[in-house]
């Protein structure tokens, strides 16, 4: 098996010599891995991977070659998923039966209707085809089935509903996630630095003229590389669709302020408005005038936005076109102002290339970007902050 592994790391690109598999076989003799997988796997990456950018590799290798070995060491355990368990109240009809259900006759009668339920109503309901509850076929309710119905809260199996009834609230992006996060770092560094004057500590000449004339022979000063000094502004967008994309953003984010030391960060919904937010359980408490963004944090600061850019067009190109509030100009100017507050700006699009062109805000928002939009991805990643640097 340990040959296996050594030959799959050399198939999969991985740089492993045979000195570097001789002293893991030397370790597992000494038994540095005390028996355990996680351990092994520590110890196996430590003297086999020289380059974290091969780190991701390594890990996909040892989950082909080790799989189950985990399972055998702890033993078989299953558990019902929580999911299963919430799901067991909904009622699977037949089409026949989904035919039978119809609706009450539009909006209006169906908050009137639901109004007078409420009132009548005591007790939690679960199943049937009236009183508000779950799991039943009621226009009213959760996790049941009623296409002309309204949903109160929660998710539901089917799409169709006249209205959802249901608070949006939005949660922060995690900056503390790790996993995934390797090569993110790896290829944001490449911004990094564009703040140096050099690969490695320059002749600082001014000081060494002084030094010199003042001792009276060659006195050299070195002016050190300077870490870190790029300036970084986020603009993320947050819900509704986005909300497909959390795992990948919020492993961006968390990369980001790893690498990063000056850089803020700000929340908006589908397109930037006139104003943004930090954190987004008091978003409509607590915002910042996308003006007061401009006016705080220079020209030099480099702008990256991160969202799939879509939505309705009219959310970019008309007044009142967002859907959350009465925007008085379209986002289209507020995008335009900021770069050109920005011209080192970028967007990066969590959606595949490959599909931008099937959607229509999607080229409009490309177009607003001067066509410096780029997919979240590894390689897409590493063009985005070729263009920043430039």
């Amino acid at each position: 098996m340990f040959v296996t592994f050594f030959t799959e790391l050399k198939s999969a690109g991985v740089p492993v010599t045979l000195r570097e598999y001789l002293t893991l076989m030397e370790a597992m003799q000494k038994d540095l891995a005390a028996r355990r997988v996680e351990d092994f796997y520590y110890l196996s990456r430590a003297t086999l991977v020289k380059d974290e950018r091969n780190l991701d590799k390594f890990d996909r290798v040892f989950g082909q070659v080790f799989r189950g070995l985990e399972l055998m060491e702890e033993g078989l355990a299953a558990e019902i998923p929580e999911e299963w368990l919430k799901k067991l109240a909904e009622k699977y009809l037949t089409e026949e039966e989904k035919k039978q259900i119809e609706a009450l006759g539009g909006l209006d009668k169906l908050l009137e209707t639901l109004k007078q339920r409420l009132a009548e109503q005591k007790e939690r309901h679960q199943g049937g085809s009236k009183w508000i509850g779950t799991g039943g076929t009621s226009p009213f309710g959760n996790s049941g089935y009623n296409p002309e119905g309204i949903r109160i809260g929660g998710e539901s199996r089917h799409r169709r509903a006249v209205k959802v009834w249901d608070k949006r609230e939005f949660k922060d992006f995690d900056d503390q996630v790790e996993l995934g996060t390797r090569n993110i770092k790896v290829a944001l560094r490449r911004l990094r630095k564009f703040a140096r004057t050099g690969s490695a500590d320059e002749l600082d000449l001014d000081g060494t003229i002084k030094g010199t004339a003042h001792k009276g022979y060659l006195d050299i000063h070195m002016r050190p590389e300077r870490h870190n000094a790029v300036k970084v502004l986020l603009f993320f967008d947050v819900g509704g669709s986005m909300d497909w994309h959390i795992k990948a953003t919020e492993e961006l984010f968390s990369a980001a302020r790893a690498e990063f030391k000056h850089m803020e960060h700000f929340y908006f919904h589908n397109c930037l408005y006139e104003r943004v937010w930090k954190e987004n359980h008091r978003r409509w408490q607590e915002t910042t005038p996308t003006w007061d963004v401009m006016h705080t944090y220079p020209h030099d600061y480099k702008a990256i936005f991160v969202g799939d850019a879509s939505m309705s067009p009219y959310e970019i190109a008309a007044v009142g076109g967002s859907v959350e509030h009465m925007n008085e100009e379209p986002g289209a100017v507020w995008m335009e102002r900021v770069t050109r507050t920005y011209p080192s700006a970028v967007w990066l699009n969590p959606v595949p290339e490959s599909e931008w062109d099937y959607t229509q805000s999607i080229r409009m928002m490309r177009q607003l970007m001067a066509d410096r939009m780029y997919p979240l991805t590894l390689e897409g990643l590493d063009r985005a902050m070729r263009e920043l640097v430039r």
